[in-house]
Order: structure tokens, then C-alpha cells, then sequence
């Protein structure tokens, strides 16, 4: 399993929190049960807090600061992916900039443009289908937020509108942008991952299992926001929504496995009343 940096770390333990702030030892405790020094901790925060992506409070605890508002509010989201599309009736919402440029404001647009599934069909000139809700509005809003942090329209991200009636040959070239096959396999090998890891948690102990439910389900979490919810006609859904299903059930049970370690920091979190592990009997000092 691939391991954290001390960045990514502090990002997508903070992103986990709906409200409230976490504790530098908390983040710093967390570091060391996944092999991660409290000096780099301590270095990724003081980074973070400089670019504004995490911010403190009086208490000098840290959350999510508004330079990542967009890219967290999706992360949060994740469990309405299923109910994020529409009937696709054949058009594409495309994105044109003329100029490409290059730099930080080139990769913040490039990465906004991939987290909403689209793909380059010719230089500056990107699409996906017109099968998300709230249509070619709340796309080019979404763009200009991730890209931007902002609301207002940013030149730099291009000119977005509608495309119909594409003839036969662009049609299909634009719909073979996304392998299709390679995407519904993925959705399969992580549902298998996270059915293994299932049996896994059920026998580890507390320490272990936080570190497996954070690097397992951290990364099944990434796949399902990188998704490019493709329609139907492009893309069987069935694999993600397996997928999607099995990952609510894993985020329940990574839940109760940090449940004890939050509570013991003063942090906001979803306590259940038995640690769902014990019910198999057989984890390591589990009540009987």
C-alpha cells in the first residue's frame, strides 16, 4: 500500500472533519502510527497554513482553510456521486482556451478540468458529456471554483459552452476519450480491495486498523472523486455504483475504527456505540 507523505496527511485527515478543528498532536500522533516524523508534520503545517490551504484557531488547532474550500466540498460529497447525473440527450459541454499558458494557473486548470471528467479532444479544446446536473452553469461554475477558489469568471480558464450535433466521426472520437474498459475494471479491483480489507480490519488491532481503513479507503475515496460519471451510453455504470455501495459501508467501519483516537483528541467525529469489529468475535482484545 502506497504511504502518505506528511502533506497529504495533514490534508485528508483535516478534509474527514465536518466541523470542528484537530489538535497539532493529533495530527502529529497520526503521523507517527503511519512512519511519518512530528518535524515533517510540523514543517507540512507551517507550509499549509502559509499558502492559506489550512487555517487555526485560538486554540491553535487546524482545519481546512478556503484555498481548498471546492476540492474538500467534493471530497465530502462523495456519497451523492449516484445522484449527480442526468439523462445525457447527446450534447457536451466544452471548454476552449486559446491560450494555454503555463505554470501554477495552467495546472490549477488542468486539474479542475480532469476532477469534473473532462478530456482534451484537440490542444485547448476539452469536453464531457452534458449528463451532470445543473448543466453547463454549475460546470462552469465548479471550474472557475476549483480552479480559482473564487466565483468569478476567470479568463484564464477559458471559454465554456454547449456543443451539439457533433458529426459522426467526432462524435465517436470524442466518446472514446475515456477508456472505458479500464474504468469499470478499476471500480472492480477496488470493491475486491476493499472487501479483503474488510476480513483484514476484523483481526487487527487498533493501531493497525487505522492505518489500513486510512490508506485503503484514502484511496478508493480519490477514485470515486476523480470519476468522470460518465453516461450510459459510454460507460456501464454498474461497476461504480457496486463500487460506491461497498465504500459507504467501508467509510462506517474506518469511522469506528478512529472513533476512539478522535474522542481522545477533543475531536469532532460520529461515535458509535460498539466498535462494528467486535462483532466478528475475533480481533485482537475484542469484548465477548
Amino acid at each position: 500500500m502506497q504511504q502518505p507523505t506528511a502533506r497529504s496527511l495533514v490534508l485528508d485527515l483535516l478534509s474527514t472533519l465536518r466541523r470542528g478543528t484537530m489538535p497539532v498532536r493529533a495530527l502529529v500522533e497520526a503521523g507517527a502510527l503511519l512512519g511519518i516524523e512530528e518535524n515533517n508534520i510540523r514543517v507540512s503545517l507551517a507550509r499549509l497554513y502559509a499558502s492559506g490551504r489550512i487555517e487555526r484557531d485560538e486554540r491553535g488547532r487546524y482545519r481546512l482553510g478556503p484555498a481548498v474550500a471546492a476540492i474538500s466540498g467534493r471530497l465530502r460529497s462523495w456519497r451523492d456521486l449516484g445522484q449527480r447525473q442526468r439523462i445525457w440527450r447527446g450534447d457536451w459541454v466544452a471548454v476552449h482556451c486559446a491560450v494555454l499558458g503555463r505554470g501554477p494557473a495552467r495546472r490549477r486548470r488542468e486539474r479542475a478540468l480532469e476532477l469534473l471528467g473532462f478530456r482534451e479532444l484537440e490542444s485547448g479544446f476539452s469536453l464531457r458529456p452534458d449528463n451532470l446536473r445543473g448543466g453547463l452553469d454549475s460546470a462552469r461554475e465548479q471550474l472557475v471554483s476549483l480552479a480559482t477558489g473564487a466565483k468569478a469568471t476567470d479568463t484564464a480558464l477559458g471559454r465554456a459552452f454547449l456543443v451539439r450535433d457533433l458529426d459522426p466521426a467526432s462524435d465517436l472520437e470524442a466518446r472514446s476519450l475515456w477508456d472505458a474498459a479500464a474504468l469499470a475494471e478499476d471500480c472492480r479491483a477496488s470493491l475486491a480491495d476493499l472487501r479483503e480489507s474488510e476480513v483484514r480490519l476484523s483481526r487487527l488491532a487498533d493501531d493497525e486498523a487505522m492505518v489500513e481503513s486510512f490508506i485503503v479507503g484514502g484511496r478508493v475515496l480519490r477514485q470515486l472523486v476523480r470519476h468522470p460519471l460518465l453516461p450510459q451510453e459510454i460507460l456501464d455504470p454498474a461497476p461504480l455504483a457496486d463500487l460506491l455501495e461497498a465504500m459507504k459501508h467501508y467509510d462506517q467501519l474506518g469511522r469506528d475504527v478512529w472513533a476512539r483516537f478522535l474522542s481522545r483528541h477533543d475531536v469532532p467525529h460520529r461515535a458509535l456505540p460498539l466498535d462494528s469489529r467486535d462483532a466478528a468475535g475475533d480481533r485482537p482484545g475484542a469484548p465477548r
